[in-house]
């Protein structure tokens, strides 16, 4: 790095911290011992960072400058007594040994906050080794999520990327009233249970303007997930926009009240789907829609599987109790990988019904795809290329 370049960073790090200043109180983490060399581990200087930014009773801002800095998995724990912004301009990096986060199941987690914002800023979990360790079949940790937000309300995300997350990268659990937009969230195509997003338990979420490239969902759905708004998506490689796997137990909260929209989905396994065990269960999907969506080369764009049970081992084999109403389908278009376009699979105890498609057009190797369906009733209106086989 050039002099100037270094002058030049100083600057803007002065004006930066001379304007949060001004406003609210700002901490640098490398004021409280954290170094920007990429080795020394820099865990306790970002939770001092943290402690005192929790306890300011005025706005406070954690900035951290370029550099990368090593993290071992933390914990920022609430409640606080202010809003705190994390502005990131550098890159957070996990150690390269993957036991050291392994076991952890978060990386970093932001536990029982409000009125936090994260900023920027690159995090790097460095999961390859701990996928070759799973593809070989060694003894592995359980893996981690690389950051999570849990028990948490009014939280935004903005201008973060992520990368070789050792399972999720971004999990949201147990929150309400979350933002994330502007995301860019890449793993190889490879990688296994690398979701781009994973929404649980949580209600008031917004996902938008973000490009996302792994190995499985690019967003996952799962159970008690209510009121989400989902747009201008870039997905692929991956496996799609996912709902569940639902009915994983007997008891579980259902899904409701979600749109899908302005997205694109580019060479996925999956565009739109929801999935879900055959098994009993309580479980509901319903208040669904997908509209205004692009599929590109998409392998299955549109499906409802209620037999889910990847690589077919230990698949339960029961009726799916999960009971899927009112998804409407409008205005999808482009290509599929697969004969197959519209794929509805239903439980023959509980049957789909009130599936709406309207102004549907994707081709199969630039003729017609077709459709298929198994206990699913609804209605179609517009064109819908392929031929809808839905019952009335």
């Amino acid at each position: 790095m050039t002099k100037s370049i270094i002058y030049f960073n100083l600057i803007l790090s002065c004006i930066f911290l001379a304007f949060f200043q001004s406003s609210n109180a700002a901490y640098n983490v490398v004021s409280f011992g954290a170094r920007a060399d990429g080795k020394t581990d820099s865990s306790l200087p970002f939770l001092r960072a943290w402690g005192s930014a929790c306890n300011s009773v005025q706005s406070a801002t954690i900035y951290v400058p370029r550099g990368t800095f090593l993290l071992k998995p933390i914990v920022f724990s609430g409640p606080c007594k202010s809003k705190i912004v994390f502005q990131i301009a550098g890159t957070l990096v996990a150690p390269s040994d993957y036991w050291s986060i392994g076991n952890s199941g978060n990386w970093i987690l932001f536990n029982k906050v409000s009125w936090v914002s994260v900023n920027g800023g690159i995090i790097d979990a460095n999961g390859a080794s701990y996928w070759s360790c799973r593809r070989a079949g060694r003894s592995c940790p359980t893996g981690s999520s690389s950051i999570s937000f849990m028990w948490s309300s009014n939280i935004v995300v903005n201008g973060l990327k992520s990368i070789n997350s050792q399972l999720i990268h971004v999990a949201i659990v147990h929150c309400n009233d979350v933002v994330l937009r502007n995301l860019k969230i890449t793993a190889p195509s490879t990688s296994l249970n690398t979701d781009g997003i994973h929404v649980q338990s949580s209600t008031g979420i917004t996902i938008s303007s973000s490009i996302i490239k792994t190995g499985d969902d690019c967003i996952s759905i799962g159970q008690g997930s209510k009121n989400l708004w989902i747009d201008h998506i870039a997905c692929g490689p991956g496996h799609g926009i996912s709902f569940g796997s639902l009915g994983d137990n007997l008891y579980e909260d259902g899904v409701q009240n979600v749109t899908i929209t302005s997205s694109v989905f580019t060479r996925t396994q999956n565009g739109v789907r929801i999935k879900s065990w055959a098994r009993p269960s309580n479980g509901y999907a319903r208040n669904i829609v997908f509209r205004n969506i692009v599929m590109r080369g998409v392998y299955n764009p549109i499906i409802i599987d209620q037999k889910y049970c990847p690589d077919n081992k230990g698949c339960p084999n029961q009726n799916s109790g999960v009971k899927i109403s009112q998804v409407t389908y409008k205005n999808i278009r482009g290509t599929s990988a697969s004969q197959v376009a519209m794929n509805f699979i239903c439980s023959s105890s509980n049957p789909c019904n009130g599936i709406k498609l309207q102004n549907i057009r994707l081709t199969y190797n630039k003729r017609a795809a077709t459709s298929s369906c198994t206990n699913a009733a609804g209605f179609s209106s517009g064109v819908v290329i392929p031929r809808s086989c839905l019952q009335k």
